[in-house]
């Protein structure tokens, strides 16, 4: 095969590849909600590792010149992938992945309802002492108004 054959070839990969990273990226998503910050900086992350990735196979395979055909190689690869395998993957491993998790959420849950009675037995017990210890304040305090008005009456 010729170099341009092979260049193309790694190309058409290379599209692949990173088609199929951005999926893992989406999968996380759907199993991690989080807010539009962390995605940002997830979407930053994604592209300088794509940089980087074509700049090496550039440099590698062509000493650093553009060439079209490994583009369109590499657009080729995304499309492909996209139209046959990208929503499959992303679908089902996201509603497994969800599945695990919330298998995972629901075993440590039952693992911590003996923690989770005990706090709230406490809470309760604080509850009890925070209300009395209130309540003694609130009487002293009053106590003292009563006092301190019999004082001013006085002189």
């Amino acid at each position: 095969m010729s170099e341009e054959n092979v260049f193309l070839l790694y190309a058409f990969a290379s599209g692949i590849f990173i088609t199929f990273i951005y999926d893992l990226l989406r999968i996380w998503r759907r199993v991690v909600p989080h807010g539009g910050l962390l995605i940002s900086l997830e979407d930053i992350a994604f592209w300088v590792f794509c940089a980087i990735h074509i700049f090496r196979l550039m440099h590698r395979e062509s000493n650093g010149s553009l060439r079209w055909f490994a583009v369109m190689g590499a657009l080729t690869g995304m499309l492909l992938y996209k139209k046959t395998v990208s929503g499959l993957l992303v679908h089902y491993m996201s509603l497994i992945l969800c599945w695990v998790r919330d298998l995972l959420l629901r075993a440590l849950g039952f693992c911590l309802r003996p923690v989770n009675k005990a706090g709230r037995a406490a809470g309760s017990a604080m509850g009890r002492l925070v209300r009395r210890v209130r309540q003694f304040c609130k009487n002293r305090l009053k106590n003292y108004g009563k006092l301190l008005k019999i004082r001013l009456k006085k002189k």
